[in-house]
This record gives C-alpha cells, sequence and structure tokens, in this order.
C-alpha cells in the first residue's frame, strides 16, 4: 500500500484515504488483467479490502480479514473523538494524529528495534502509554526471537521502513476523520461478497474494549450478511499470518476452494 517500502508516499494526510487506497488496488487488478480477485488483509490492509469489497463487490470473489473487521460508521461522532472519550486520549491512535509527534517518537530508536517493539509484542493491554513517555517506551524490546521469524526478515522489513520512514503509516490514521466526512453516502452500507474473518485468540486488537461483543454478538454479522465463520486462533497474537503461517493458509485455501467450488 501507497506510504510503505517500495511504493509512492505523497506528503499529507488527505492523500491517504481509503478511497485512495482502494482506487489503488483498482488500478492494480485493472493492470494486472484481473477482473475478480480472492482478497485477503491484515490490520489495515484488512479495512482497505472491506472497503474495497464495500466499493467494489464486482472485482471481488471472497474476502478472508485477518486481525481487524470493519465497523459501522457513526453519523454522530467523528472516530477519533470517539476514540478519545472510551480509549483516552492517550491511546495510539489519539497519539498518532498530530503530525510531527509520532515521528519525533519513534525516531528515538532505531529501525530495527521498532520493528522487535511491533512484530514481537504479545501484550494484550490497552496500547496507549503516560503522556511522559512515547507510545514506543511502553512496548519492551524481546531479547529472544521466537521461531516464526528470523532476525534477517527483521532486518529486511526495517529496511524497507527505512526508505519511506513512518509517515505514510500514520497518515493512515491521520486521515480517519476524513474517512468518516467522505464515507457519509455509505452509512450503513454492507460487505455483499462472501467473508471469513481470522483473528489471534491473544490479538491485542482483540481485547480492545467492546471488540469481542462487536465480533460475536452480531454486530459484524450485520455488517458483513455473508459472514460464514470466525475463526479466534488459539494462542494467536497480532501477526498471525506470520505467527501461525500454515493454520492461516490453510483457513485462507480451504474457504476460497469452497467458493471456487459453487
Amino acid at each position: 500500500m501507497r506510504g510503505y517500502g517500495g511504493t509512492d508516499a505523497p506528503l499529507g494526510a488527505q492523500n491517504y484515504t481509503v478511497f485512495h487506497i482502494v482506487g489503488d488496488l483498482i488500478g492494480l487488478l485493472d493492470g494486472l488483467g484481473v477482473e475478480k480477485a480472492f482478497v485477503v488483509g491484515h490490520d489495515w490492509g484488512s479495512l482497505i479490502a472491506s472497503y474495497l469489497s464495500l466499493f467494489r463487490p464486482d472485482r471481488v470473489i471472497a474476502l478472508v480479514n485477518l486481525s481487524i473487521v470493519l465497523q459501522p460508521r457513526d453519523p454522530r461522532t467523528k472516530p477519533i473523538e470517539r476514540m478519545r472519550t472510551i480509549l483516552g486520549e492517550h491511546y495510539y491512535i489519539c497519539r498518532f494524529q498530530e503530525p510531527g509527534r509520532a515521528e519525533e517518537e519513534f525516531s528515538r530508536y532505531d529501525c530495527e528495534t521498532v520493528m522487535k517493539k511491533f512484530l514481537l509484542t504479545t501484550g494484550t493491554g490497552l496500547f496507549s502509554a503516560p503522556p511522559e513517555k512515547g507510545i514506543l517506551d511502553v512496548l519492551k524490546t524481546p531479547t529472544v526471537i521466537p521461531s516464526w521469524i528470523t532476525e534477517e526478515e527483521i532486518q529486511y522489513i526495517a529496511k524497507q521502513f527505512e526508505k519511506t520512514g513512518f509517515t505514510g503509516g500514520f497518515n493512515y490514521y491521520r486521515a480517519l476523520n476524513l474517512n468518516w466526512e467522505l464515507l457519509a453516502p455509505w452509512t450503513g452500507a454492507r460487505i455483499t461478497v462472501p467473508t471469513k474473518f481470522v483473528v489471534g485468540e491473544k490479538d491485542l486488537v482483540y481485547a480492545t474494549p467492546g471488540m469481542k461483543n462487536f465480533i460475536h454478538g452480531g454486530g459484524l454479522k450485520k455488517i458483513s450478511p455473508f459472514l460464514e465463520e470466525v475463526v479466534v486462533i488459539e494462542d494467536g497474537h497480532h501477526f498471525i499470518q506470520q505467527e501461525k503461517a500454515n493454520e492461516i493458509s490453510d483457513h485462507i485455501l480451504k474457504f476460497f476452494g469452497r467458493i471456487s467450488s459453487l
């Protein structure tokens, strides 16, 4: 996606709305000559995959969301104000809003350390930090690398962020309120493609207040009426596509294989 690694990283959060990113995906499909695709997304990729399915269901055969689910637009409250009210001013997404603040906090660490803190975190508490600390300061730097990733892989990922920095990634969060404004015509709209959701049991996003109730209490099924299955991976954390690679691949391939046979 734009803003990362070898992709373009335009300045300004106004260039990172979901409409821009979905437009990029449509351009990619067109460039490859692909009329319809099976789509899988993780974290922000999962949200963008959901918006692709919402805006252009004619281009999506089926969807697998990992870790993150699309939630309905609340016409009464902008998302950042809602997060500040419910999760607090020091929740990581709220802290990312001020241009330059998160960049300064991240600059205190080298990219490889940043990647270790994010990729290898196992905490399930609310991802926030007290005002006197940076968001990275509260994340431990693991001294032991788990078996599902290597030092070389972490170094490679770090080098991709060294190319463009972290501002592109922060801009996705900084465009949330702008997305909310532009998405007004889609208030109440639903995803109409076959969908499967997979999340780690110990994913810090899954542990966010209210998330489990939304996923298992009917909210997710309401916005995705063709949701066929919700899978909670035992002992899985946020980066389950790497941590539980074989298990996740099996879930994806079996789901897409069944859809293909219809």
